[in-house]
């Protein structure tokens, strides 16, 4: 038994990750999956630092000297405020060098934390990604809609003027 599915001709609208389709019109539990990406971004990031602060206690214990819980401290601060930034201009734009936004790949995992919470802060006000996955599907809409505009019947039935 095969169902069939009903999409509009035309480009199709990108799926986001925990929301799918759901974010071109707000339907399908859309504020319910926002919700719950909130809270749990937030309670992961939560966790994360819970787990970070275990770490930094296992070097005081191990007695390391202040150089290098100094440095671990800043290496995590620094590394998490990169995280956020840079998954938060991911959130508005597409990378203009997707190999450099490769290399980043460790930096943003020792930083989870800031992407984390970027993650969270932009689901407060919409899904993360949406505002440049509309964007995107209502260029190509447009482009769509005028040339199929220009491209209307089957040219060689056309009157000619004489």
């Amino acid at each position: 038994m095969t169902t069939e599915q009903t999409t509009t001709p035309g480009p199709q609208p990108e799926p986001l990750r925990f929301f799918g389709t759901t974010w071109v019109a707000h339907d399908g539990g859309y504020g319910l999956r926002r919700a719950a990406v909130a809270a749990g971004s937030l309670a992961a990031a939560a966790a994360g630092t819970l787990v970070l602060r275990l770490a930094y206690e296992g070097l005081a214990v191990a007695q390391v000297g202040g150089f290098v819980n100094g440095l671990v401290l800043v290496m995590f601060a620094v590394c998490t405020a990169l995280a956020f930034r840079k998954t938060w201009e991911g959130f508005t734009r597409r990378p203009a060098d997707p190999a450099r936004e490769e290399t980043l790949r460790g930096l943003k995992a020792i930083g989870f934390v800031g992407s984390l919470l970027a993650y969270f802060c932009r689901s407060l006000k919409e899904a993360p990604g949406e505002a440049l996955l509309r964007a995107e599907y209502e260029a190509s809409r447009k482009q769509y809609e005028k040339r199929r505009a220009t491209r209307t019947g089957n040219p060689a039935t056309r009157n000619r003027r004489r």
